[in-house]
């Protein structure tokens, strides 16, 4: 509106003329030619104003767009950690119980074994024999749960074995609860210098996409491949962990995005690690993990 009305008054008063006249003595100054200058200096103003109106769209949208991502996160996180929370509770609840019923009842029959023999006053060798060979059955039932019980507190083979055959291992046990699924490892390079906290992630990376298999894959064929890799330019090698199937793919993801993907992401992320999933409907389902041989620290044991 100030343009248009500037240009009515020009008109009006012929205000182009009246500088021509104005200027027309110093016209070795050239004065004439301030116009144009100002109508090139208007323009470059113009377009430096709409170029930094865009820069700052943009970066409001940059902004609005990692809020989001942020705001994400962050859900993604609580519900984590309430997640983590209530499987802690349910792990402590089912030791407490197998605590209970494997060994508090086994060792309350050893007990009364044990009491019985030192109370007998016939001194039946019959009786005593039978009551000491259901002390020894009894010990070697708790030695089994126990061993149970570590192998889920601790991979079994993991430090004694390395990692290799702790998979092994692994891959074997879910051989026999999905005799219906033909399981592959393959396992490429040295792994037998890795950190335990790199050991333990590979491991229970693969615990977890073999559960989510079980659960979720509906798959006839899992191949679980572990791979050492150098990494151009750079100082350190790289574990490539990757667990394929070829079950439903994308139709899964809907239930899955509770505790696994997100504690499977938790972990390789910790570990400066990425995660790469690759899903589609009807093709199977790839999750893929590669993590940084870090050089250990200066004085580091």
């Amino acid at each position: 509106m100030i343009t248009v009305a500037s240009w009515v008054v020009c008109g009006l008063l012929n205000v182009t003329e009246m500088l021509r006249r104005l200027t027309a003595p110093y016209e070795r100054y050239q004065l004439d030619e301030l116009p144009t200058v100002l109508l090139v200096l208007g323009l470059g103003l113009t377009w430096f104003a709409t170029r930094r109106y865009g820069e700052a769209r943009q970066e409001i949208e940059r902004r609005v767009r990692a809020e989001a991502q942020l705001t994400t996160a962050l859900a993604d996180n609580r519900r984590l950690a309430q997640q983590y929370v209530d499987l802690q509770e349910a792990e402590r609840k089912a030791l407490a119980r197998e605590l209970h019923d494997e060994l508090g009842q086994y060792f309350n029959v050893i007990k009364l074994d044990a009491v019985g023999i030192r109370n007998d006053r016939h001194d039946d060798p019959a009786t005593r024999r039978a009551r000491a060979e259901a002390i020894v059955e009894n010990c070697n039932h708790i030695h089994g749960a126990l061993a149970t019980l570590m192998r889920e507190l601790r991979p079994a083979g993991l430090d004694e074995l390395g990692l290799p055959a702790a998979l092994e291992h692994c891959v074997q046990t879910w051989r026999t609860r999905l005799p219906e699924v033909t399981l592959r490892l393959t396992v490429d390079g040295d792994f037998s210098a890795l950190a335990e906290n790199l050991a333990v992630t590979v491991y229970r990376f693969v615990q977890e996409a073999l559960t989510n298999v079980a659960k979720h894959a509906a798959a006839q064929q899992v191949d679980i491949r572990l791979n050492r890799c150098a990494a151009a330019g750079s100082g350190s090698d790289w574990v490539s962990v990757t667990v394929a199937d070829d079950g439903v793919g994308c139709a899964a993801v809907q239930t899955t995005r509770g505790l696994g993907l997100i504690g499977m992401r938790e972990r390789v992320t910790a570990l400066r690690g990425e995660l790469t999933i690759d899903r589609a409907s009807g093709r199977g389902f790839t999750l893929t993990a590669r993590l940084p041989i870090l050089p250990p620290s200066p004085g580091a044991s």
